[in-house]
């Protein structure tokens, strides 16, 4: 082999040495990235999951703090519910005290009107009785003078027992000028044909018969346990009879007669038994 063809082999070799020798670097080169990038990428997957560990405790704070909010928010919903309810109940007290305040406003505004009107119309009554006093003491001299002439009117008679009777009475107004004297009781009474006997004082009567045309009547007395039939007699005539365990002189007055009915009066002494102390 001459000299010429070993150089170029030995070139060649060196050749080769150095491309080995150079991809033996790159490999070595690309092993010692693939190592860091290997080593990065663990680290990364480690931050990544440090990441994802830590995103999961703040999702559950989250969470956690969400419900806290939820429930502060129930609640003061609630309480701003029951203060709501509060201020209603309050407005409606005072509405309905307002109300009773008007009312009773208008009531002492109408009872002082009405309180008003009351004292005037009793000033206008003061008047009046103030001119009507003065009229009533005419009309009490007017009625004395009419009493005394009604007096003077009646007249006294002569009985069937042959006693002489008080003023007789011929119609009502003279028998209550006989009562305000009150000398003796007046007992007034009518009585109908038929009819069951009544009782005054102690004594009972019973109309029988009545004659209206010729002012005619006939009654029973009964007193102290016997009947007195009173006959024929006349309208205005003192019927009289005696009564009572000291006897006392009770007279009848018939002023009245009509078609079975006549009316009048019974007059009895003082110390004869009211009605409700006769006996039944």
């Amino acid at each position: 082999m001459s000299d010429t063809e070993f150089e170029r082999e030995r070139t060649i070799s060196n050749a080769l040495i150095g491309v080995v020798a150079v991809s033996l670097l790159l490999a070595i080169g690309a092993l010692v990235w693939c190592y860091g990038l290997s080593n990065h990428i663990a680290a990364a997957e480690t931050k990544l999951a440090s990441a994802e560990a830590k995103n999961a405790d703040l999702e559950k704070q989250s969470e956690a703090l969400g419900a806290r909010l939820r429930a502060t928010a129930e609640t003061l919903g609630q309480s701003v519910g029951m203060t709501q309810k509060q201020i209603e109940l309050r407005t409606q007290t005072i509405l309905v005290q307002q109300k009773a305040q008007s009312a009773q406003t208008a009531k002492l505004e109408q009872a002082e009107a009405a309180t008003k009107q009351q004292i005037g119309a009793v000033s206008t009554e003061v008047s009046s009785v103030k001119t009507d006093v003065g009229g009533a003491k005419a009309d009490i001299a007017t009625t004395r003078s009419d009493l005394e002439q009604a007096k003077q009117t009646m007249q006294r008679m002569m009985g069937d027992e042959g006693k002489m009777s008080g003023l007789i009475a011929t119609n009502h107004d003279e028998l209550e000028i006989l009562k305000h004297k009150g000398d003796r009781n007046y007992y007034e009474f009518t009585l109908h044909k038929g009819d069951k006997p009544i009782l005054l004082s102690t004594v009972k009567l019973q109309i029988k018969k009545v004659d209206d045309k010729h002012s005619k009547y006939t009654m029973n007395v009964s007193s102290d346990d016997r009947n007195i039939e009173k006959k024929d007699k006349s309208l205005d005539e003192p019927v009289q009879f005696y009564s009572g365990k000291d006897p006392a002189l009770f007279e009848l007055v018939v002023n009245n007669i009509s078609k079975n009915v006549v009316s009048g009066y019974l007059s009895t002494p003082k110390s004869a038994p009211q009605p409700m102390d006769a006996p039944k």
